[in-house]
């Protein structure tokens, strides 16, 4: 999923770059970003957090307000994948299975499943009393309508699996028919993606059902601006006893990090997505403000575009890669919140080989000698596109300048509000990029297969990353069932990516989320949603 799920030693100099890194932060910190946050509101970083409350114990109902950085643009779940249209759309739409703060699968509104030892038949019973929240029965040829619907759209998470077949045996049982083994099935199962809607839309058209959607999940949707907030109220048919614990969910558009934190500690939201890192401190050691987080499944990384002239020459990103001190940055940005990155794969992803990758670390003297090697053993001018109103970004993306400029690479920053920056790397209108990829299932393949598959939807996510080793590899993995096999895989085709560096994997950030430090009960999942299901808002 697009976001939204993201050291400086030698050769410049230990005193140089430190002096660079502080002037990178002293500029783009300012006097708005003083907030600060309940300790006892962070848990670990492996689990999922709520916010304590600060005085009475919090009342259940009332509104609960969110700020996000993107509109909701859609709520087609087979047509969509950024962040900001998926974390709306689990709102309304539920699957078989799911996956929780842990990152496990879950049954969800199947009661339980079976998987044939030949990994081709897949047996899902729902649970008893389903309703969708217009109060109909959900059945199984709704679930079937459901995966054919997505089976035929495909869209960017098209289910990869050689389906044959998808029958209701009756009311409340779906049987699924791979044409082979699909390790992933199970897990892919969970993404919002393959949310379960009515039978034929329910009798109304595709267009009027995406823009009043019916679901099963605890939110319906009450008014929606595509350009600016939605109202959600709750479903009072949902099928969890008592949940949600409020009576509406807003999500503000607010699409500057330093207005999101000024209006949460004015107490304008409830809590904030995407706090920025440098900011948690502040937010965590607040009177008011807390700090909600959980690891994540998100790697931030820089992106190269490689039918670009300058970085479809493997030896300029190697040598860039040489030249950026990975662990530096990430201690200068992150603030202990992100964990410095070797290998594509967050390391609370199954087969991620984190330890055992040999990534290309900061070596300015191989970074030249790299260079050498290429076309341009002279340098040349590029631009890095980022998307503006992310402080965090802005600082990477002078550091990565910095970087370029000690061995001849002369790069332009270009920051551009988020749409268009989308629009931009959709279309591989860039050189190179700074953006994050995430899982969004706790799978290997989920990043994998959208990072290094060049005839997939993402087209090796914008940056025509080609290689006919790697694309075995990643259909190899695939089919091969869980287990030493499917690791020695993985650790090839990981290894392959670091060598070749298509993108420089910098670090894996735990996902923070800002709160007030009246708020109990929110459930950070390592993807970057939310669960607002059990959420109560204190005084």
């Amino acid at each position: 999923m697009l976001h939204a799920k993201k050291s400086v030693r030698k050769t410049l100099g230990l005193g140089t770059l430190a002096l660079l890194l502080l002037a990178v932060i002293a500029g783009c910190s300012n006097g708005n970003n003083n907030t600060a946050s309940n300790e006892t509101a962070q848990p670990s970083a492996s689990q999922a957090a709520s916010a304590s409350p600060a005085t009475a114990e919090p009342a259940t109902g009332g509104t609960f307000v969110y700020g996000r950085p993107a509109a909701v643009t859609s709520f087609d779940l087979h047509n969509q994948i950024t962040s900001n249209n998926a974390f709306a759309i689990d709102k309304v739409f539920e699957s078989l299975v799911a996956f929780d703060s842990k990152g496990e699968i879950v049954d969800w509104l199947a009661a339980s499943h079976t998987i044939s030892d030949d990994g081709l038949t897949y047996t899902f019973v729902l649970r008893d009393g389903l309703k969708f929240s217009n109060g109909t029965d959900v059945t199984a040829q709704d679930a079937v309508f459901s995966l054919e619907r997505h089976l035929k759209v495909g869209g960017p998470l098209a289910i990869s699996a050689k389906v044959d077949t998808v029958k209701a045996q009756d009311d409340k049982t779906l049987v699924i028919t791979l044409k082979e083994p699909y390790t992933p099935f199970i897990s892919e199962l969970s993404n919002f993606s393959n949310g379960i809607i009515p039978n034929n839309f329910g009798g109304v058209t595709e267009e009027e059902f995406f823009k009043k959607p019916v679901g099963t999940g605890p939110f319906v949707v009450e008014s929606w601006d595509p350009a600016g907030d939605v109202t959600f109220v709750k479903n009072t048919n949902y099928w969890q006893e008592g949940k949600p614990t409020i009576d509406k969910l807003v999500y503000k558009l607010i699409e500057d990090d330093s207005q999101a934190i000024n209006q949460l500690k004015a107490g304008e939201v409830n809590a904030i997505e995407s706090l920025a890192l440098q900011n948690a401190d502040e937010i965590k050691n607040g009177t008011d403000t807390a700090v909600v987080t959980n690891g994540s499944w998100v790697t931030e990384q820089l992106f190269f575009n490689t039918l670009d002239e300058h970085f479809s020459d493997v030896h300029v990103r190697r040598a860039l890669a040489l030249a950026l001190d990975r662990e530096g940055l990430t201690k200068a940005l992150t603030f202990g919140y992100a964990q410095t990155a070797n290998s594509l794969l967050p390391t609370t992803i199954p087969y991620n080989a984190n330890d055992t990758v040999k990534a290309l670390n900061y070596d300015a003297e191989a970074a030249k000698a790299e260079l050498a090697k290429s076309k341009f053993p002279d340098g040349f001018t590029t631009k890095l596109l980022v998307a503006s109103g992310n402080s965090t970004r802005a600082q990477e993306a002078q550091i990565i300048q910095a970087a370029g400029q000690a061995i001849g690479i002369k790069i332009e920053i270009e920051s551009i509000e988020l749409a268009t920056f989308r629009e931009r790397f959709f279309a591989y209108d860039f050189a190179a990029m700074l953006n994050s990829g995430q899982a969004d299932s706790p799978e290997a393949n989920s990043i994998l297969a959208f990072q290094t598959d060049p005839e997939g939807f993402s087209k090796s996510y914008w940056t025509h990353y080609t290689n006919d080793e790697v694309t075995k590899l990643l259909y190899a993995g695939q089919k091969t069932p869980d287990g030493d096999a499917r690791a020695a895989i993985y650790t090839k085709l990981l290894q392959t990516l670091a060598d070749e560096v298509p993108y420089i994997p910098l670090y894996y950030p735990d996902i923070l989320i800002g709160a007030r430090s009246s708020v109990q009960g929110l459930v950070v999942l390592p993807n970057g949603s939310v669960r607002f299901d059990d959420v109560r808002i204190g005084q």
